[in-house]
């Protein structure tokens, strides 16, 4: 998926745009007060960063549209501008919004968490005993390619091989983020700190609950199967037991905006019509002709279907969310 790098602006046109604002908060900024200010990448980090700061901090997302594809965002101005006086940024990394990677670099910003270093799989992460802060450029050298010039001279942003970057979709990694995200606000808000680990306790212990959940799951239909349209919701399938029977090759091509071949296309409508699949996950954000095709082919063969976002609906919390995420995958199942 190719990927445009954010252009380079004057100061000039930065003050010019500095009225506009950035995308709104899940919470209410104007009410958030204090004088730190914390921009997430998406909704997703926005709420969890606006749970553990409370009202100390003022909070905003980037992207905040359950519409919106961050793959597919390009920054703007006045979020280069809104990143440049962030105390504290959040994104996910490893790719997936690689927009707020550009606008950290350009920024030179100090205090930022990066969401996939507290996930097992992620390379150069040590388990639950990874350094907090660790550069994102370890260990990546010989798993892709961190920018390759297009034919306009452009950046692409590459995923790591092998890697699932919807992060957000494990509980375990959440927590740890939550974790360095408290940690990070209590340094930027000393005076806070109390009221920020107590906050963050509450929160972890609400995510631990959707984890509890997961095993409810594992323990009702451990080795049962899911297909993936893209790999959105892979860890929490694989945290309720769930094996992968995707075709190999379908759901990264979608999740790339290529063409699925006509064989791997094939292979997949064969797999669900003849009951090898017990659940379907697409993604609610994206469509296409191969995916619609094996939506069809599950409606036909009775497989349920399970959808999922990238970014949270309107007025919803992120463990609430989930929540409604892990009760829906347990529903399917049945």
């Amino acid at each position: 998926m190719t990927r445009r790098a954010l252009p380079v602006l004057s100061l000039a046109a930065v003050a010019a745009l500095s009225l506009a604002g950035c995308a709104s908060t899940p919470g209410d900024a104007a009410a958030s007060g204090g004088d730190v200010s914390i921009v997430a990448s998406t909704s997703v980090y926005a709420d969890l960063a606006q749970a553990v700061v409370g009202d100390a901090a003022e909070v905003t997302a980037i992207i905040d549209s359950p519409t919106q594809d961050p793959h597919e965002y390009e920054a703007s101005a006045r979020d280069q501008l809104a990143v440049q006086g962030a105390d504290l940024m959040i994104l996910n990394g490893g790719g997936y919004d690689h927009f707020a990677e550009d606008l950290v670099e350009a920024a030179g910003i100090e205090h930022v968490v990066t969401v996939v270093e507290y996930n097992h799989d992620y390379p150069g992460a040590d388990g639950d005993d990874h350094a907090h802060g660790e550069s994102d450029e370890h260990a990546h050298e010989d798993e892709a390619e961190d920018h390759a010039d297009d034919e306009h001279g452009e950046h692409e942003h590459t995923h790591i091989e092998g890697f699932n970057e919807h992060v957000w979709y494990d509980p375990h990694t959440i927590a740890h983020a939550v974790e360095a995200i408290a940690e990070e606000a209590e340094a930027l808000l000393p005076d806070e700190a109390e009221a920020i680990h107590a906050n963050a306790e509450e929160l972890i212990g609400q995510i631990e609950d959707l984890e509890v959940g997961l095993d409810e799951i594992a323990a009702a239909h451990a080795g049962g199967t899911v297909f993936f349209t893209e790999p959105i919701g892979g860890y929490l399938a694989a945290a309720a037991g769930l094996e992968d029977v995707t075709t190999d090759g379908f759901a990264e091509a979608v999740e790339e905006g290529q063409d699925v071949a006509p064989a791997t296309l094939l292979a997949a409508t064969t797999a669900i019509e003849g009951g090898e699949v017990d659940v379907l996950v697409t993604n609610t954000q994206t469509a296409g002709p191969e995916t619609e095709a094996v939506l069809a082919a599950a409606e036909a063969a009775g497989v349920p279907v399970v959808e999922y976002g990238e970014t949270l609906p309107e007025g919803e919390s992120y463990v609430a969310w989930m929540r409604a995420n892990i009760d829906a995958l347990a529903d399917a199942l049945g």
